[in-house]
């Protein structure tokens, strides 16, 4: 399947290594989370880039030890109705992680700009749709209603659109 990032389509260089395959000497490498913890003395020494898939029921917590070494990490959307992964990809986010972040499974283009307000950078998306339509979808939002965790390229808030050359206002006390 194509994989969107930058708003263009790309070569997906990544990877999935099974839990009992042997670990090849380089290259880049999906993993469970279940290997990942498994055996990370012997991942901890792979010469390559190492990424995890979690599900979105696993816990973000999990990969705490491990974050500063993870390069990837993937979330599943296994229905468009299932939101679990954008508080997954939130939770990530907040606790530091700055690598790439993959959104996979029944993702809808009118989704993306959402998903990249949460932090996800790279999507990999199906053939339901024409690539033009996620191209598209990618670049359609320029303006936000309220601040992301990660500010979106080229992306402004409506506020800060509509009162250019005004600071925002201080709070008031309320009398009495």
């Amino acid at each position: 399947m194509p994989l969107l990032k930058n708003n263009a389509f790309v070569v997906d260089a990544w990877a999935t290594l099974e839990d009992d395959a042997p670990l090849p000497d380089g290259g880049k490498l999906i993993v469970s989370p279940a290997r990942l913890s498994r055996d990370w003395d012997g991942l901890a020494r792979f010469t390559g880039l190492l990424g995890v898939r979690l599900t979105n029921t696993d816990k973000v917590e999990a990969l705490a030890p491990y974050i500063s070494q993870i390069a990837l990490v993937v979330l599943p959307f296994p229905a468009f109705v299932d939101g679990r992964s954008y508080s997954l990809g939130h939770q990530l986010r907040l606790d530091g992680y700055r690598g790439e972040l993959r959104a996979e499974g029944n993702i809808l283009p009118d989704q993306l700009q959402y998903m990249r307000q949460v932090g996800f950078d790279s999507f990999v998306v199906d053939n339901r749709f024409p690539l033009q339509l996620w191209q598209a979808a990618a670049k359609q939002m320029s303006l936000a209603y309220q601040r992301g965790l990660f500010r979106v390229a080229n992306e402004t808030e409506v506020w800060s659109d509509r009162h250019q050359g005004f600071a925002p206002w201080e709070e008031q006390p309320h009398a009495g």
